[in-house]
């Protein structure tokens, strides 16, 4: 079984890919794992790959390409994959598709979080994170015992820099402009099912199973 998930950020994507590489046995794929893995490995794209980020430029799509035609193509995948943040753009993924034929295997179902941009706003500008053991909390839903302050290791508690109203409008225009027609690529795939980020992650995660359990009927 091979997933796409797609959501903007904070609406849920990492915690409901938790979930379904644990239950479901699937490979978590990224575009910055793939990319790590091929330069720690040092396969020739790897280093290809090494020569445009060191340099501080955007990895191109053709090497992009190739990275993911590479890990596609491991041994791990027998259960299947989750990939999560690719494609990002229509052209990466008719790519997508492309490199899939050329494996002999395809995309089962593309799961679209849907939430509206107010609670996106309030979700992501209210976190908070501990720069020493990582732990996550958030200034409304789940605050730390004392305001500012790790639970676990008494740190005091940072936000990103890039979680702040101005930069996530930027993000989430970039987002929507980028990812519309995706979505609009795999509708006509009949491959879409959206879910409802807004609601609890039980309920969120169990409307992700049941277009799970229809697609393994």
């Amino acid at each position: 079984m091979n997933l796409l998930i797609i959501g903007a950020p904070g609406t849920g994507k990492g915690t409901m890919s938790e979930k379904l590489v644990k239950d479901y046995d699937l490979c978590h794929i990224s575009t910055g794992d793939m990319l790590r893995e091929s330069v720690a490995e040092e396969t020739p794209v790897g280093l290809l790959a090494q020569e445009y980020m060191s340099a501080g430029r955007l990895v191109p799509d053709s090497v992009i390409h190739e990275i993911i035609l590479e890990r596609l193509g491991k041994p791990d995948l027998e259960k299947g994959f989750l990939m999560d943040g690719y494609p990002r753009t229509l052209a990466q993924a008719e790519d997508l598709d492309d490199i899939l034929k050329q494996l002999d295997k395809k995309i089962d179902a593309v799961l679209n979080l849907n939430l509206d941009e107010e609670i996106i706003i309030e979700r992501i500008c209210g976190r908070r994170s501990c720069p020493n053991c990582k732990a996550i909390y958030h200034i409304k839903n789940m605050p730390p015992k004392q305001e500012g302050v790790c639970d676990v290791c008494g740190s005091e508690l940072v936000s990103r820099k890039d979680d702040n109203v101005e930069s996530l409008n930027v993000r989430l225009q970039a987002y929507h402009e980028q990812t519309s027609p995706v979505i609009d690529y795999y509708q006509n795939q009949d491959l879409v099912s959206d879910i409802n980020a807004d609601q609890e992650v039980d309920d969120c995660y169990s409307d992700i199973k049941k277009v799970i359990e229809a697609i393994n009927d």
